[in-house]
Parts: C-alpha cells; structure tokens; sequence
C-alpha cells in the first residue's frame, strides 16, 4: 500500500478561503486559533498520521478486531498508537477548556480527524464517536454527569459510542425495545440489545462510556417516548477512577466487508438486571439529545467520504506514476510509458483530485457554519447559520460519502487487474468506503431528511439565500477575464437547482410520494451544484495568490482542478433537472409481485 500524506497546503486553503477561518479566529471563544498554531496543528496531526497511524491500516485490515474471553482486542499497534493520540492532546482539540479542552475551531477539529480517517479509516472511528458523545454530554448532561466523565472523555482516556440500533428497529429507532426502570436512588437499571456498536468495546481506553436509547415505563410509543443514558462499561469511583464492572458485555464482534479494524460490536445490557445508566436531558426527550450526537457524527461520516477519496487518489496516482503500460497514444516513437500519460487514466485522476477537494470544501463549510451557529457575535448570524449547517449537513453527509465510494471505486480501476487483488490495497479503501454511505442514517434518509425538512424551514429561506449567493457570485465573474468561462456553467447549475427546489416545495402532501421518489437525484444535484460554486470560489482565491507570489505550483493545480470539475462534472447538475421533477410512477410501475418475472 502506498504511503499518505496529510494534504495540508489544500486542508489550509480550505480553512482559510472556504470555511472563514480569519473570521471565526475573530469570535472571543476562537482568539487562540491564531494563523502560527493552526499551522502548528495541521503539520504536527500530518505526521502523526503518516507516521503512526497510517502504518497500521494494514494491519488493522488484516487481523481485525476480535472478541476473546468477554474482551475486544484490537490489532497489533492500535493501543500503543490511540496513546500517543491521547497524550498528543488531540481529542481535545475542539472542546471546552473549562474541562480540559482546547477550545478551538471545531472545523479545525474536522481537518484533524480528517488526517487520521484518511491515515486509518477504521482506527479514526474510535474518536469520531467519542467526540459526538462528548458534544451531546456537553449540551445536555446534567452538571454531576459533566463533572464525573466529560474530563475523561474530552481527554480521550475514556471512549464513547452511541447506542440506537436493535435487530428489529434500524432505521425505525421508534421500535425499540431497551428498557429503562428507575431507582430509588436517581440511577435507572438498563435492560436491552443493542447492535451495530462502534467500538462498543476495546482495550485502547480504560473505560468506555455508553449512550443508549431506552424507554421508560409507561413511555409514549414510537419515538416521543424514548430517552438517552448515560451508561458506563465500570461504574466511577468517587476519586474519580474506573470501579466495579457494569452488568454489560459485548456478545460477539460482526464480520464485515471492511473496516476490519473497527469492532461493530453486539452489546448486551442488563443479564444480571443491574446495569446502571444514568438520565441525560429530560424523560422521553431522548431523541432530541441524541440528535445532537448525531448531527456531529453525520458531518463527521461526511469527512469519511473525503479523508478515504483523498486516500485512494494518493495511492492511484503513486500506481499510475510507476506502472508501465503501453505507449503514450501521440508518441510517434511507441515508447513505453507509465499510464499517468493515457488519456483515460487522466479523466480518471482528475476527477478522484476534483471530486474530493469539492467534497473537502463542503464538509469544511458546513463545520464552519456550525461554529458560526455557537459563537458569532450576534443571535442573527447564529441563527443563520444554525439554518444552514442544518440544511447543509445531509448534503455533507450523503454527497461526500457517496463521492467516496466512486472514487474508491475509479481507484480501483485505476489499477485495472492490479486493483482487484488486495495485495495492492486499493481493495481496502473501497471496501472501507462502503460503510459511510449506510451508517448514520443512510443516504436516502438524508435526501428525504432534505427534501422533507430543510427545504421548507423558516419558509425557504436557508436554500433560497444560499442560492442568491452563488447566483451573485456566477454574474461576478462575468467581469473576471480569467474566470468567465466559469460563470455559465454555474448559472446553469444554479437554474436548475432552483427549478428542481421549487418543484419540489410546490407537492404538498399530495405529491409526497414524487417528493420521496427525487429526493437523492435531487441531493446529488445540490452537491453538484455547491461543489462547483466552492470550487469556482477556490480557483478565484488561487488566481489572487498567485498574483501575490504565491506557491506557483499548488496554486495553478487548484485552478486547472476547479476548470475541470466546471467543464467535465458541473454539467452534470442541469441533466438531473428530468430525474428529479419527473415524478415517482416509473419507480412504481411493475406491480411487485411481478419484480421478478423474466
């Protein structure tokens, strides 16, 4: 497998030009982010990826995982790497310094993770949901449950997991069945199964803290009577260290198409009828806490898609720059050449570098739209951009994961025979890839999430003024001699999301089924569309650098990069104008017990 390298020239370009990383170092909560320590922290975190976490992938796909004598061991290396993850200082990066954070950006945070998950995708999920937890302990545990586990987990010592899923309820979480009886003593007993747990258990961190979904006595059905706890793998001691067991266990460690790595684990609450989990937020309030995990991890899923497309594209263009194959179709000599000369090969590379620096651009958007939504200065602009991060985070989630999984993909190609036996690796990153797409509300529940509920809050308000926005910017560059060419092709794009978006508004319930029936060609068309505008934002940004000196090199490849995807991807928006507005009855039209007839 190839060796990778953080891509911090595009990660700082990105922060600085595309997510305001000036402006949110101008907010009181961000005044230590200044330009130096930013700096700091993207070299540092690279080399900890290409150094100690990287090397690992292998390994980690290799042997995986395993449960033995009740415990989860993780492959050779993780848990001497997850310590120097956490004596680095890195999990806390993005939180509270009241509770040993370090109170930075969290789209700061995201470049970071970004690093690692590219580095280790399976290594990275251990944080990433330990770093939801701790934003939805942060938001609504109770001032005890702060005190007793939030310095823990904000350190990284102890990891947390989210616990929604049953074997009967998936995506329905309304189904579930884990109950929770309370006690005399404010504590409740937990009783239930829960599946699909990421790191549910491990031996990297000494403690693993739960947060499970259950339901009380007497609760409303479906998911209005479903609340969150607190449940720990040892019970705390009143110093503060792990003590006694909690009646809870890991019973068996999937086997999957990849992240090896990573135990999904089967988790077991309450055999014995004395697992102690403790309430956060209010009764049957749960899901609107756990909401609050999960949007974290959504954004955070989204940057999978990146960090594993920006993976594959360093390790096909490090293949296609030393295999030689053929000869370069204009060479009138025939001589051999690497395949990087091969026009298809290009095609192939261009748009694995320019569908990830999109992508890349949106997940950094949107986690800068929600730094903006906790602490600019004023209520207005925190609630805009609470409504955008809102309306943006499916587009995040779905687009770049579903992104990550072509690349991954084209990776493979890229290799052609090679790329299909794993000795070469390019396997890993697509069977790594695959998850992302499912988990954390699959990406259909996302496109519906967007067309059901984004489009039409406060009226449509957040899309029609995103909409304004990349619309003012295409006739800008009508008036920039280098970049005109640009323009059409992104009014073009935003015609057709506008057309497509007010169609969709205009069903109604009694169209609702069409709604459903365009949702995901619609999200890939909005993605489409905000990932050309960001590029086209980029290729101005680097057209002024390098008027300013800057680095020539870089600065012309984000240029070429960003004309590119205008040319050869943005026309794709305007032709998923027909999908999106031509109803659902052609989804519908074979009756289904006739699906099947040959």
């Amino acid at each position: 497998m190839s060796d990778y390298s953080a891509p911090t020239k595009d990660m700082r370009f990105v922060l600085t030009h595309i997510a305001g990383l000036e402006e949110l170092a101008s907010f009181e909560a961000y005044q230590e982010a200044t330009p130096d320590l930013v700096d700091a922290v993207l070299e540092e975190a690279g080399k900890l990826a290409r150094d100690v976490i990287a090397p690992l992938n292998t390994v980690g796909d290799t042997q995986g995982s395993v449960l033995a004598d009740g415990t989860v061991k993780t492959p050779d290396g993780f848990k001497e790497a997850y310590r120097q993850y956490v004596e680095g200082g890195w999990n806390g990066l993005a939180f509270d310094p009241g509770f040993g954070g370090q109170g930075l950006p969290f789209v700061l945070g995201l470049a970071v993770q970004e690093a690692i998950t590219s580095a280790n995708m399976a290594f990275s999920l251990c944080p990433m949901l330990n770093v939801g937890a701790v934003a939805a302990v942060t938001a609504h545990g109770s001032d005890a449950l702060k005190a007793t586990y939030l310095e823990k987990m904000i350190a990284g010592e102890w990891t947390g997991t989210m616990n929604l899923t049953e074997p009967q309820a998936g995506s329905d979480v309304g189904a579930l069945k884990t109950k929770a009886e309370p006690q005399a003593d404010g504590s409740y007993r937990i009783k239930g199964t829960k599946i699909f747990i990421t790191y549910g258990d491990h031996d990297m961190a000494e403690n693993v803290i739960h947060l499970v979904l259950a339901r009380l006595p007497g609760a409303p059905a479906g998911t209005k009577g479903i609340s969150l706890f607190l449940v720990p793998k040892y019970l705390v001691n009143e110093d503060g260290s792990p003590g006694a067991a909690n009646d809870l266990k890991c019973v068996s460690v999937e086997h999957k198409l990849g992240i090896h790595a990573s135990p999904t684990c089967v988790m077991s609450f309450g055999d014995n009828e004395n697992c102690v989990g403790y309430l956060i937020g209010e009764e049957n309030r749960g899901m609107a806490c756990m909401f609050t995990m999960m949007n974290n991890a959504r954004i955070n899923v989204g940057l999978q898609g990146v960090a594993i497309a920006e993976r594959a594209y360093q390790h096909a263009l490090a293949y296609a720059q030393e295999r030689v194959q053929g000869a370069a179709i204009d060479d009138p000599e025939r001589k051999p050449a690497t395949i990087i000369h091969h026009a298809d090969v290009r095609r192939m590379l261009m748009t694995m570098k320019a569908m990830t620096e999109a992508c890349r651009a949106i997940v950094y958007r949107t986690a800068a739209a929600v730094d903006r939504s906790h602490h600019a200065p004023d209520e207005e602009a925190r609630r805009a951009a609470e409504g955008e991060a809102d309306l943006l985070t499916p587009i995040a989630k779905a687009f770049s994961t579903d992104m990550g999984v072509e690349i991954a993909s084209l990776g493979v190609q890229v290799h052609g025979g090679m790329g299909f036996v794993e000795e070469t690796g390019a396997a890993q990153h697509l069977r790594d890839a695959r998850i992302a797409p499912i988990y954390e509300g699959t990406n259909g529940i996302q496109a519906l999430d967007l067309v059901g509920r984004k489009l039409n809050m406060e009226g449509g308000a957040h899309w029609k003024k995103l909409l304004e926005e990349m619309r003012d910017f295409a006739l800008d560059l009508r008036g920039d001699n280098q970049l005109a060419g640009f323009g059409p092709y992104l009014e073009d794009g935003v015609d057709a999301l506008e057309n497509a978006s007010q169609w969709l508004v205009s069903n109604g319930m009694e169209g609702i089924r069409d709604t459903a029936g365009a949702a995901t060609p619609y999200l890939k068309m909005f993605g489409t569309v905000l990932g050309g505008y960001l590029m086209a934002k980029s290729a101005q940004a680097a057209q002024a650098e390098l008027g300013n000196g800057g680095d020539g090199a870089f600065l012309s490849g984000k240029l070429a990069t960003a004309r590119f995807y205008m040319e050869q991807i943005m026309p794709q928006a305007a032709a998923l104008l027909g999908p999106v507005t031509r109803g659902s009855e052609a989804l519908f039209a074979i009756p289904e017990e006739h699906m099947l007839a040959g």
